[in-house]
């Protein structure tokens, strides 16, 4: 176990709350709206891409091809992905759906390094959007 796993289990309580089905992203529809309507954000590791919404919360999904392994490492990387919008996901503030597309980077990260970089395309986003 690393020495920074002990802040991680507090950081974990702390954020508290699931990432109930209302705040996930789920039509094949949605997705195909916020790739052909939305904007996007590039990072190193993923490409964010979204689109305001006119009612309802914040609503994420996520894209992991097949080109990024096999079904165990795609797994992986969705496990890693969600937890880490879970805890980062209160910078979201009004109706926009969100599409975190990953690279296969993703998989070797420190999670505290896909952490940061979740939070600051949120935050990003959440910028970008309070301008309009």
């Amino acid at each position: 176990m690393s020495a920074d796993a002990p802040e991680q289990r507090v950081e974990h309580l702390v954020a508290g709350a699931g990432f109930p089905r209302a705040a996930r992203l789920l039509k094949h529809s949605d997705f195909d709206r916020v790739y052909k309507q939305g904007r996007r954000h590039f990072s190193s590791h993923m490409t964010v891409f979204y689109l305001r919404q006119e009612a309802g919360g914040a609503r994420v999904g996520f894209t992991v091809g097949r080109v990024l392994g096999g079904a165990v490492q795609r797994n992986r990387i969705k496990r890693r992905l969600r937890e880490a919008v879970r805890l980062r996901r209160g910078a979201l503030t009004g109706a926009v759906d969100v599409v975190i597309n990953p690279k296969k980077s993703v998989l070797t990260l420190e999670f505290r390094v896909v952490l940061e970089e979740v939070g600051r395309a949120l935050d990003t986003i959440a910028k970008k959007l309070g301008e309009k």
